[in-house]
């Protein structure tokens, strides 16, 4: 019988102990052995708990017990959830996380940590919640090479975009409809400026790159500027608007990568339009596959709690065993993404016509109805340091959005 700690009773935490108990006897046979909750570390104490037996408050008694193999890091945040994975690797105990934005800080040296203790630092629900995106990357698609990973990774902003367009809500009205449902943190700012998905296109692209993609050089704008008025020209374009995470891989002398996190105007006919709620989706392109897509729920209590739990099976099948995972602590370079190219609809005061063609030259307007005092066009194919460049020079300007190609 293997036993488990659970660092952290939270949300995700007790959703493990939970799935490892209903479906104790299927994660057996899947596992090859029993697998039994022997701790569950917390600060707080839960009375009238069903396993409030097993809560413990020091954490030197899971580095200390000979019999956890596997500790659950479900506590979230850097520290101390870094602390404890560390020293529970440097035990030879296997660890598992959904936690995001401590993969993405210490991901590749976790794992090289791991390789040399024999042991694994597993991490599928740091990612599109109960979405397999990690296990495929690492496994099913090693034979592909992975040219772009792209796709909405962030449930609390799909909500909200989903909720602006279908009721025509603002951005607060929508924002505290998420709050009341549990889908948005009190201080939702990780989610609304982008900086969840940033992270988790970071991991993803650290695995498709093999080396360390950090997050903080990643371009990232959230939805906070977002309005009814973009969907009433989406709609007018067929198009809806979505937060989109990316990396993609610029093939020449030596590889490059672009990654960005940033509100995109999306086509009617791209499967990522009809992605809505809280529902993720992740679109991972190869070069011999073509495009797969993984849709599911990206968050949630129990779709999370599973992926760290057929972690947990992974290292219960493999004791003693090492889990290739490529992804060296090596830093690689991000393109420039001033650099980039791409279109714009751009929304300008009525008033600011004239200098918006001497600009940006001749345009066809799109005025939609229900909207005065403005109109909106789309530019050519330009770089993004021009168009901001041009943006600076038009004091007009309402909003713009860039468009998914």
């Amino acid at each position: 019988m293997a036993k488990v700690a659970v660092l952290g009773y939270g949300t995700v935490g007790s959703g493990v102990v939970e799935v490892l108990e209903k479906n104790r006897s299927l994660i057996a046979k899947r596992a090859g052995e029993e697998l039994e909750v022997k701790y569950i570390l917390d600060l707080r104490d839960f009375p009238g708990d069903p396993y409030e037996d097993r809560v413990i408050h020091d954490v030197e008694m899971i580095m200390g017990d000979p019999e956890i193999q596997i500790v659950c890091e479900t506590m979230g945040g850097n520290e101390p959830a870094y602390t404890f994975s560390k020293r529970a690797i440097l035990a030879g105990k296997s660890v598992c996380t959904s936690n995001k934005e401590l993969v993405a800080n210490h991901g590749a040296e976790l794992i090289a940590l791991a390789r040399e203790h024999r042991c694994n630092y597993l991490f599928e629900a740091s990612v599109g919640g109960g979405i397999p995106v990690i296990r495929p990357l690492c496994n099913a698609l090693t034979a592909e090479r992975i040219n772009e990973i792209s796709g909405i990774l962030n449930g609390t902003t799909n909500y909200i975009l989903t909720k602006m367009e279908q009721e025509k809500t603002r951005f607060e009205d929508a924002l505290k409809s998420a709050q009341e449902l549990g889908y948005a943190e009190r201080n939702p700012e990780a989610d609304v400026e982008g900086q969840d998905a940033c992270r988790k296109i970071a991991i993803l692209a650290s695995l498709m790159s093999g080396k360390t993609v950090d997050y903080r050089d990643i371009y990232t704008e959230g939805i906070t500027q977002i309005t009814p008025e973009d969907f009433v020209y989406a709609r007018c374009m067929g198009m809806t608007v979505k937060l989109l995470a990316m990396c993609k891989r610029r093939e020449g002398e030596k590889e490059e990568y672009l990654a960005a996190v940033a509100p995109y105007l999306v086509s009617g006919q791209n499967p990522l339009a009809g992605v809505n709620d809280v529902f993720n989706a992740v679109f991972i392109h190869g070069n011999m596959l073509g495009e797969s897509m993984f849709y599911g729920r990206g968050a949630g209590k129990l779709p999370t709690a599973s992926a760290v739990v057929a972690d947990v099976v992974d290292c219960a099948k493999h004791p003693g065993e090492h889990i290739i995972c490529l992804w060296e602590e090596e830093k690689i370079r991000l393109l420039d993404f001033g650099q980039t190219k791409g279109r714009f609809l751009v929304r300008v005061k009525e008033a600011g016509e004239d200098r918006a063609r001497n600009l940006f030259g001749d345009f066809e307007k799109i005025v939609p109805d229900g909207i005065t005092g403005e109109f909106a066009f789309v530019t050519k194919v330009m770089r993004e340091e021009e168009a901001v460049q041009k943006f600076g020079g038009l004091p007009e300007l309402v909003a713009r959005i860039r468009i998914k190609d």
